[in-house]
């Protein structure tokens, strides 16, 4: 099973050795803090509410990893796969349109869904979960409790936009190399996922001049594509700079790489959440 990427139970994780797909990605707190600063940068045409709401979203942000817990057994099955996609093992195939037919794929390349991962679905899922929310909230804006859901699927929503952020989440080498029988860098995953919170990446790094670029719902599936694929570009980045040790005791380069990829991360997860809010407008009624 795969690690996922921010931060929960950091400690534990590096104490006790568990296998690199389970643990979180940026840790708990990691995602809070850019989950928080795409609120802050959000346009003036979002809802208010959602805009005031970044402390509230950046707890949600962490739910995705907390469904992890070893004592929810079916929940915790049914969520790995949802934080990563190894793209060397689509052998060059495209993204298919949907969850099923991804499995379908990855099932006639002779390899195993949940080991190959489907973060790509779980963000486009929680996209259109979130416009539904968002469409309930403009047929009654006065409703608390639907403000509650909005920025509840929200939350959640950004765990994996900000997971997608975090280069060794989207290839089979994400814990280390493997040369013969043996791995080289193993623990690179923890020493990246730990960076933000040990190295004291803050709010005001994040959003320094960051604009977040808007995207229009009908481009969401092609933006997502896009991001995972820049992502994956800097997979080799991650190594260079870890066999210098400059993952565990940084440098100006290694901080400002792991800062450009939260500041990534944290201008994503605005532009999907803005392009739920533009497609609520246009939902058809749902019955």
């Amino acid at each position: 099973m795969k690690k996922l990427f921010f931060w929960i139970l950091p400690l534990v994780v590096v104490a006790c050795g568990f296998l690199a797909n389970w643990s979180g990605a940026w840790w708990v707190k990691g995602h809070e803090t850019l989950t928080e600063t795409a609120a802050a940068i959000l346009p003036a045409d979002m809802p208010e509410f959602f805009r005031k709401a970044g402390k509230t979203l950046g707890h949600f942000s962490g739910d995705p990893d907390r469904w992890k817990n070893p004592g929810a057994k079916f929940l915790r099955a049914a969520e790995g796969a949802n934080h990563y996609l190894d793209l060397e093992d689509l052998q060059g195939k495209d993204l298919p349109a949907h969850r099923y037919l991804a499995i379908d794929l990855m099932i006639a390349l002779k390899k195993k869904p949940d080991r190959v991962g489907l973060l790509p679905y779980a963000i486009m899922e929680n996209y259109e979960k979130l416009a539904c929310a968002f469409y309930d909230h403009r047929k009654n804006p006065d409703e608390e409790h639907l403000r509650w859901k909005c920025i509840y699927v929200a939350g959640v929503l950004a765990h994996y936009t900000t997971d997608l952020s975090m280069p060794l989440h989207t290839t089979v080498n994400y814990d280390g190399i493997k040369e013969g029988k043996k791995y080289i860098q193993k623990g690179i995953h923890a020493r990246i996922d730990a960076f933000p919170e040990k190295h004291g990446i803050k709010m005001e790094d994040l959003a320094k001049d960051l604009k977040m670029g808007e995207v229009a719902p009908a481009g969401v599936w092609d933006r997502v594509q896009e991001a995972i694929r820049e992502s994956h570009r800097h997979v080799a980045r991650c190594y260079e700079l870890d066999k210098g040790g400059f993952m565990k005791e940084p440098n100006d380069v290694s901080r400002a790489f792991i800062l450009e990829r939260c500041r990534f991360g944290v201008q994503f997860t605005a532009q999907v959440w803005h392009a739920a809010w533009l497609l609520s407008k246009d939902l058809p009624p749902p019955y």
